[in-house]
């Protein structure tokens, strides 16, 4: 199906409601009845190329969760919309994220409600590859909330009469950051197909904890107390790199598939 087109501002009038949306709902089941009373459920369906960038982008930057991933996987498998689908995880496990936010206590994270469960018939093909581009959007976004946040304090912190931010480290830092960001982003853009797709998960999951852990260093103390957000982001972009491959065993089953195939294949015209 064609994506329904979007002008500049409906882009903008969309994103202003998601974003009130996520920073007035609760976490979870609220927030998931909440982008479903926006239209979520159409707009997946007749414009996922806009919705997914801009709903789990905006899932990264405000800390907010949905468990929409599940949405995005059946979607692009076929089946009707609102269930669960088991999640393959780091190490060879499985989870559900569960809609209605709880869990049973055999939680991965305390934050979201990922319950680990025993191996069932884990999404692949087309399915596997629309999860793995969400969760490089949602990975994206939470790159660009720690990097605000580090970038925030670098201008407002002085030593020895003037900003951190003059200081050449801290400066390279940042901009490695910047960089890694804007680089999963083009691979995000061009992901089309099932390799695009693994090899953009694991360039928007090695940026997110390249943007923890620069910005841990560039925020200091601070950084390190639960009353920072930037440990919160911190932890979301852990979990969610580990979903359907971590960057580190994605970049090792591409390897073996370029070893495999004994040629790289082109991913995209320039």
């Amino acid at each position: 199906m064609t994506d329904v087109e979007m002008d500049a501002g409906e882009r903008e009038l969309l994103a202003g409601a998601l974003r009130k949306a996520m920073a007035t709902a609760a976490h979870g089941r609220e927030l998931d009845e909440a982008l479903t009373a926006l239209g979520w459920p159409d707009l997946i369906a007749e414009a996922p190329r806009v919705a997914v960038p801009l709903v789990f982008g905006l899932l990264g930057e405000t800390g907010a969760h949905a468990p929409v991933l599940n949405d995005v996987l059946l979607q692009a498998a076929g089946s009707p919309l609102g269930g669960t689908t088991p999640l393959p995880c780091a190490g060879g496990s499985t989870v559900l994220w569960e809609r209605d936010g709880r869990g049973d206590g055999n939680l991965l994270d305390a934050d979201l409600p990922l319950r680990h469960a025993t191996a069932g018939d884990v999404p692949g093909g087309a399915a596997l590859a629309a999860g793995r581009r969400a969760l490089g959007w949602w990975l994206l976004g939470a790159g660009r909330a720690m990097l605000a946040l580090a970038r925030s304090h670098a201008l407002d912190r002085a030593q020895f009469g003037r900003p951190i931010a003059s200081f050449q480290a801290v400066r390279h830092r940042l901009a490695e950051t910047l960089v890694a960001l804007e680089g999963a982003e083009a691979t995000l853009l061009a992901a089309d197909d099932e390799l695009g797709s693994l090899l953009a998960k694991a360039a928007a999951g090695q940026a997110a904890l390249t943007a923890a852990r620069h910005c841990q260093q560039v925020l200091g103390g601070i950084g390190f107390t639960a009353e920072h957000d930037l440990h919160r982001h911190v932890r979301r972009a852990l979990v969610l790199d580990g979903l359907l491959g971590s960057a580190r065993e994605l970049t090792r089953e591409a390897g073996a598939l370029i070893r495999e195939q004994g040629s790289a294949p082109r991913l995209l015209r320039l």
